[in-house]
């Protein structure tokens, strides 16, 4: 039994790498049974999908042919040429494994420390996981301890304090290129959480109107309402670019939905004013040819990054304290699983010497004529001596379970005491 995450985040893989593995939230919700099947090889395993990261987390008997099922399913799945993105993933095992869980869920991961959302994407993929039967024992116990940990982290340290997000980031990058948003109007494409979030920061910063395009129009009009600004038909959002300042999109769409011909064609009619367009989409939503355009300013998800790395200063501190409480958490979710591996053979000897004692208590109260007294008496004795003879045995597993053991020697032991008791 070995836990093992595989993937790629903003760190190790530029976005046009990180798209191309990335699944929806549909995917992982409408087709998880289906996602999940194609990885027969593993029977736990969770799909982490974000805009700044791919992970799977699984728990497989051996580590190496679990990274390689992995690649093989991500490559497969995506269609994407085997070993050609092997510079851009990184690969934890057991301690490191939980330690980087803990670590993501908290936020301490993050493109912004402290944002609130990854933990919120975390449950989602576990829940999608669970929900199809693709976990177990062990991934249940740890994603749940990943949770408790998080929120501990959030609430006995100040990185959640004057919390940031991409969105902010967004809105803070538009500050800088105009340098107020008086009288600005922006045009919002999506209405998911992050361009929700980014339109509540827009309008505290005085922008003039706000425009909100959606598929779903009904859920453009109610974030437009919350916004105090107006919703637009999907189809028309093209329309809205000739008076938009600020173009922030993040849809699900699979392809680019803004294209060159058409912010050049926008442009022709602003009077050189310029347009700052950011895209925190991923896969993206604006084709990044737009930005070869006079006066046209287009950022993604990874520019936030050079904008956010002043935020990530002022919560290093209280990051550090969060990263010191991660490891304590750590050695003890570790402690608990090094002792499960040796939980069936426990068990096992256990069963074993019930069965002993069932079967020569039943040899031996039918040749005696005892009264029911006498004889629960004698079944008594039996489970005792069944319990003192196990006692040692089982506390010589038990000290071997611990993280400090080599696990190969662990094994061994495990491996002797089967043979002893012939529990194979």
């Amino acid at each position: 039994m070995e836990l093992i995450c595989l993937g790629l985040n903003h760190d190790s893989a530029p976005v046009e790498v990180r798209e191309k593995l990335a699944f929806s939230q549909k995917q992982l919700g409408e087709a998880a049974e289906e996602i999940f099947s194609r990885i027969p090889e593993i029977d736990e395993k969770v799909i982490l999908s974000t805009c700044n990261r791919v992970e799977i987390y699984a728990n497989v008997e051996d580590a190496q042919k679990g990274f390689d099922a992995i690649k093989r399913f991500l490559y497969g799945y995506h269609e994407i040429p085997a070993g050609t993105l092997e510079d851009y993933f990184y690969t934890y095992t057991m301690e490191a494994a939980v330690e980087h869980l803990f670590t993501v869920s908290s936020s301490l991961d993050s493109m912004v420390v402290g944002e609130p959302q990854i933990l919120g994407q975390v449950k989602d993929a576990y829940t999608n996981a669970r929900q199809v039967r693709a976990t177990g024992r062990i991934l249940n116990q740890l994603f749940e301890k990943a949770f408790s940990v998080a929120k501990k982290i959030r609430s006995e340290t100040g990185i959640a304090e004057q919390a940031v997000s991409v969105s902010y980031a967004a809105v803070e990058l538009a500050i800088k290129i105009f340098g107020h948003l008086d009288g600005r109007v922006a045009l919002l494409i999506g209405a998911g959480e992050m361009v929700e979030l980014a339109g509540k920061h827009l309008a505290t910063k005085g922008v003039k109107s706000i425009f909100v395009a959606n598929r779903s129009f009904d859920r453009a009009v109610e974030l437009a309402t919350k916004l105090g600004g107006s919703a637009v038909e999907y189809k028309r959002f093209v329309e809205e670019l000739v008076n938009a300042d600020i173009v922030i999109s993040s849809t699900a769409a699979p392809r680019y939905i803004i294209k060159r011909e058409m912010v050049e064609a926008a442009m022709s009619h602003r009077g050189g004013k310029p347009v700052f367009l950011i895209d925190i989409a991923v896969p993206r939503d604006i084709d990044p040819a737009v930005n070869d355009l006079d006066n046209v300013f287009l950022y993604d998800i990874d520019d936030l990054g050079k904008v956010v790395a002043e935020n990530r200063m002022e919560r290093e501190k209280e990051a550090k304290k969060g990263r010191k409480m991660i490891r304590s958490e750590v050695a003890s979710f570790t402690n608990w699983l090094e002792t499960l591996e040796m939980e069936p053979t426990i068990m096992a000897m256990r069963r074993k010497a019930e069965k002993i004692k069932e079967r020569e208590l039943a040899k031996t109260l039918a040749k005696l004529d005892l009264g029911g007294e006498n004889e629960k008496a004698i079944e008594a004795m039996a489970s005792s001596i069944v319990n003192k003879i196990l006692h040692d045995p089982t506390l010589h597993l038990k000290s071997h379970a611990s993280p400090d053991i080599d696990k190969h020697h662990r094994r061994s032991i495990t491996k002797m005491v089967r043979n002893l008791f012939n529990l194979e």
